[in-house]
């Protein structure tokens, strides 16, 4: 664990030694809030006191201080206090239980008394409820609250509204963010920028998102060792080939029926489908050099994906139980069939397992990889972030305040640089430990987002996705449903 002090450095050399190249709010360097380096610049102490004299040592921090140009002082945000809103946070502390939890907090502590500002989060209201309460709260003005406000990422139309309305800062206009920082990588900011302006942000690890549950038990007893899944995660051999091989031979009539009883798939077939086209390098809008979106749902790696997700649906998905009308069941049918040992794979999203969600209590160990990679792709999964976001209704030195007070409580925190939260919350759901420590990590750092997701009233679900199930249409008849539709929503989007 890290000490928030030390005295290693003396007073009179403090702003040469630990200022960071950071302008002033209204000058157009822009600044960094990343640095981790914490090593002081190099100096010979013999030559510092012979050229100052009557110096003396006093306790100095020693993170980054960041320096106000104008003042040549750490920078002052006059007391601000800032609420980072979203509808998950408690505003109280909990207990720090770890090194890390110690650490953070002393970090976040001194950055509020360096700076002079207070920062928490705090739930207000939930979470189908705060992008309307944005888009009402920027409508009236706003009150005596300074806020940056949380936004799930499935809301990206009312953000895309309110974005055209005028309601969202440009934070491209502040220079005390920097989205070439690490913390940035998750990609969030490109998503949402927008005519040269950005509307969005999100500092800290991608989450972990889609991937591949599998249950051990079926594994085994097919004669698959579970563990090689994740030797070919790890050594980067996990492809779709090795996938289907493994999904020969755990789909099995175990009573020689007839009828298959332990199927290779139980899934939602959107989530898959999305997933196989990312995997092998296709999306479904690019972006050209001019900055234009492009429609890409016919490029080779797309409908390359799109024929083998088709195949493995015909091959190794259920298309769920019928009543006796022929109804079929309800469309998550395939949650109880996935937790009760009726297929191997389930293509689903990381929370699902951990506590109160669908595969939180499994009868089976599961397992945990990523999505395998196609031909002309790799192992990745489409982020999907919150988005952070500043109102418009704040003056541009408020505007600042915010985005400097988020930024830097958002930090990765000196010392745990490499530090990924989700690795322990992973670890308090149904994973194994490989899956914690090996796939969350690797989920986080490769992470793609995708464009499709900011066209105004693209919707994959009923024109595309859900047309995704055993014994379904050809490609090409689904690609001639939704080509001239979702062709011209791109060609809006980019006018």
């Amino acid at each position: 664990m890290r000490k928030p002090m030390a005295k290693k450095v003396l007073a009179a050399s403090l702003a040469a030694a630990m200022t960071m190249s950071v302008a002033a709010c209204g000058n157009n360097t822009p600044a960094s809030t990343a640095s981790t380096d914490n090593t002081p610049a190099s100096t010979d102490s013999t030559e510092v006191v012979e050229s100052t004299e009557s110096v003396e040592e006093e306790e100095v921090s020693e993170y980054t201080v960041l320096i106000d140009p104008a003042t040549g002082k750490p920078y002052d945000l006059g007391g601000i206090e800032v609420i980072v809103r979203d509808w998950f946070t408690s505003p109280e502390r909990a207990e720090a239980k770890t090194d890390f939890e110690e650490a953070q907090y002393a970090y976040q502590d001194w950055i509020q008394e360096t700076y002079n500002f207070k920062i928490h989060g705090e739930t207000i209201g939930d979470w189908g409820s705060v992008a309307q309460d944005f888009v009402d709260y920027v409508t009236a003005g706003g009150d005596d609250k300074n806020y940056v406000f949380t936004l799930p990422s499935g809301f990206s139309s009312t953000l895309l509204n309110a974005i055209g309305q005028g309601l969202v800062y440009d934070l491209s206009k502040l220079d005390c963010l920097d989205f070439s920082e690490p913390k940035f990588a998750n990609g969030v900011n490109k998503l949402y920028t927008i005519d040269g302006g950005v509307y969005a942000m999100r500092a800290g690890w991608a989450e972990p998102r889609t991937g591949l549950y599998f249950n051990k038990r079926i594994l085994t007893e097919a004669g698959v060792n579970p563990d090689d899944i994740y030797d070919m995660q790890a050594n980067d051999t996990w492809t779709w080939q090795a996938f289907e091989e493994i999904l020969e031979k755990v789909q099995q009539d175990t009573d020689n029926d007839g009828t298959v009883d332990i199927w290779g798939l139980a899934l939602n077939e959107g989530v898959m489908v999305n997933a196989a086209v990312f995997s092998n390098g296709g999306k479904y809008v690019g972006m050209d050099a001019d900055g234009k979106y492009t429609y890409e749902f016919e490029s080779p790696e797309t409908l390359e994906a799109l024929e083998w997700v088709r195949d493995m649906f015909n091959k190794y998905d259920w298309n769920g139980p019928v009543d006796d009308e022929g109804n079929a069941a309800a469309w998550d049918y395939y949650q109880d069939q996935f937790k009760t040992g009726g297929a191997a794979f389930c293509c689903d999203q990381q929370y699902c397992a951990t506590p109160g969600n669908l595969f939180y209590e499994t009868e089976d160990e599961l397992g945990f990889v990523m999505f395998p990679k196609g031909p002309k792709g790799k192992l990745v999964q489409v982020a999907e972030d919150n988005m952070y976001v500043i109102p418009s209704c704040y003056d541009d030195d408020t505007a600042w305040k915010c985005a400097f007070a988020y930024s830097l409580y958002n930090e990765f925190v000196p010392g745990f640089e490499d530090y990924n939260p989700y690795i322990n919350t992973t670890a308090t759901g149904n994973f194994d430990e490989r899956a914690y420590n090996e796939t969350v990590p690797l989920m986080s750092k490769n992470s793609e987002i995708g464009l499709h997701a900011v066209i105004p009233n693209l919707d994959l679900g009923e024109p595309f996705t859900w047309k995704f199930y055993p014994d379904m249409s050809p490609i090409s008849e689904i690609v001639d449903g939704f080509r001239d539709m979702y062709k011209q929503y791109i060609d809006e989007a980019n006018k």
